[in-house]
C-alpha cells in the first residue's frame, strides 16, 4: 500500500487502440505497437498526458464531493486526476496498476497538486484481484461509489524498453505489464508448437492468417527481439494492392500482450468483483479500445442487467439469477469529432457504464 502525496511535468501517456490503428498523424507519437499501428516509423517526440473522453467518464461515474472511487488502471494518472478534481475538497481513489513503474511516473506527476496530499493511495496490483486490494485498503462490499477501468496502453508503457511492446525498435520480447510474473512473449514466440502459436493469434488476434504466420515464426526461430518478430510476421502476409491501414503484425503483436498477461480473463473477473464493491447507486465505468474487450464488457453488463439468464428454450426459470446492475446508457459512448480531431489515439475508444442497484 503507497498512500501518495500529490503538478506537474510533462510525462508521455495517452491511452490508445488496441485492435484500432492509431493514426500516423497522432501527435508527438509514430512507429509500430502492440496491438497498435500508427504509421511510419519516425523519432519518438515528447508527448503530453491526454486521457480519454474525460467529461464522458465523470458523468457515467457521476462523480461528487467526498465521493470513494478506484481507478483499475491508474497509467499516468490522468482520470484520477480528474475525479480527484471533481470529488474535492475530501474525495478519495484507490489507484490501482500491474506496472509498477507506471504507478511511480503517476505518483510523480501528480505529487505536489493542490489539495491532493492524502486523498490518493496507489498499489501494485493486477485488477483481477480489485477486491482483495480494496479490502486491504479498508473498501469493503457495498462502499464503493464508482470504479472505472481504462484498458488502453498508455505511451509511458510504449516507451519502456525492455518490455518489447512496440515493434519500432530492436526490444526484447517480454510484453508483461508485470514484470513479477513469468511467462514472457518470448516463452509463447520460441516455445509453443505452430498450431498452438496460431490459436494464439486468432483467438486474440482475431488475425485470418494465423496460421500462416505461426509457420513462418516456427520456420525462422529463435527470435530475440520485437523488429525480429515484424519483420517475420510482415515477410509471411500476403502482398496487397494500395496501402494497409495497419501493419501486418499489429494484429500478432496485440494477441501475444494478451496472452502473455491473461488480459481477456483478467478482465471479466475484474469486472464481476467491482460491481460487488459497488454501493447502491454506485457506478462501474469501463473504456475499451478493441471488440474483444469490449464484447466482454457488454455481455457482463447485459448478463447482470438481467433477472432470468436461463437459455431461452428452457419453459420456467430455474436459474436464481437476479439483475445486480442496471445499464446506464443502452448505446456505447464514443468520443466527441472535436476530441478525436485533439487526440486522434481516442477514435477506437468505446465507453460502458451501469450502477449497482
Amino acid at each position: 500500500m503507497m498512500p501518495v502525496m500529490f503538478p506537474t511535468p510533462p510525462v508521455p501517456a495517452q491511452r490508445c487502440a488496441g485492435m484500432e490503428a492509431c493514426p500516423d498523424d497522432a501527435p508527438g507519437f509514430a512507429g509500430v505497437i502492440a496491438g497498435e499501428f500508427v504509421g511510419e516509423i519516425t523519432p519518438m517526440h515528447e508527448t503530453r498526458h491526454i486521457p480519454v473522453m474525460v467529461p464522458e467518464v465523470l458523468r457515467s461515474l457521476e462523480v461528487k464531493p467526498g465521493g470513494v472511487h478506484i481507478d483499475a488502471n491508474l497509467g499516468e494518472g490522468g482520470h484520477t486526476e480528474a475525479i480527484l478534481n471533481a470529488s474535492g475538497p475530501d474525495g478519495t481513489v484507490l489507484g490501482i496498476d500491474a506496472d509498477a513503474e507506471a504507478i511511480a511516473s503517476a505518483t510523480d506527476r501528480l505529487s505536489g497538486s493542490p489539495g491532493f496530499p492524502g486523498r490518493l493511495t496507489t498499489v501494485n496490483a493486477n485488477f483481477r484481484d480489485i477486491r482483495q486490494v480494496a479490502t486491504e485498503n479498508g473498501l469493503d462490499s457495498g462502499s464503493v461509489d464508482g470504479v472505472l477501468f481504462d484498458l488502453g496502453l498508455s505511451s509511458f508503457q510504449l516507451d519502456i524498453e525492455e518490455r518489447g511492446f512496440s515493434f519500432r525498435r530492436p526490444d526484447p520480447l517480454d510484453m508483461r505489464f508485470d514484470v513479477r510474473q513469468t511467462v514472457t512473449a518470448d516463452d509463447i514466440v520460441n516455445r509453443y508448437s505452430r498450431d498452438e502459436l496460431a490459436d494464439v493469434i486468432y483467438q486474440y488476434g482475431e488475425e485470418r492468417a494465423s496460421r500462416r504466420i505461426a509457420a513462418a515464426i516456427v520456420a525462422a526461430r529463435p527470435l530475440q527481439t520485437a523488429t525480429q518478430l515484424a519483420d517475420v510476421i510482415a515477410s509471411a502476409m500476403p502482398r496487397r494492392g494500395g496501402s494497409r491501414r495497419i501493419h501486418p503484425a499489429t494484429k500478432t503483436f496485440q494477441a501475444l500482450r494478451i496472452a502473455v498477461n491473461d488480459e481477456l480473463v483478467a478482465l471479466e473477473t475484474g469486472l464481476e468483483q467491482a460491481i460487488s464493491l459497488l454501493k447502491p447507486g454506485g457506478r462501474l465505468a469501463v473504456i475499451a479500445y478493441h471488440s474483444l474487450e469490449d464484447r466482454i464488457v457488454k455481455n457482463l453488463f447485459r448478463r447482470e442487467a438481467t433477472d432470468c439468464i436461463c437459455p431461452p428454450e428452457r419453459p420456467v426459470c430455474d436459474c436464481g439469477h437476479s439483475a445486480s446492475v442496471r445499464l446506464v446508457s443502452r448505446r456505447v459512448v464514443k468520443p466527441s469529432q472535436a476530441e478525436i480531431d485533439g487526440n486522434p489515439r481516442s477514435r477506437s475508444a468505446r465507453l460502458r457504464a451501469v450502477e449497482r442497484l
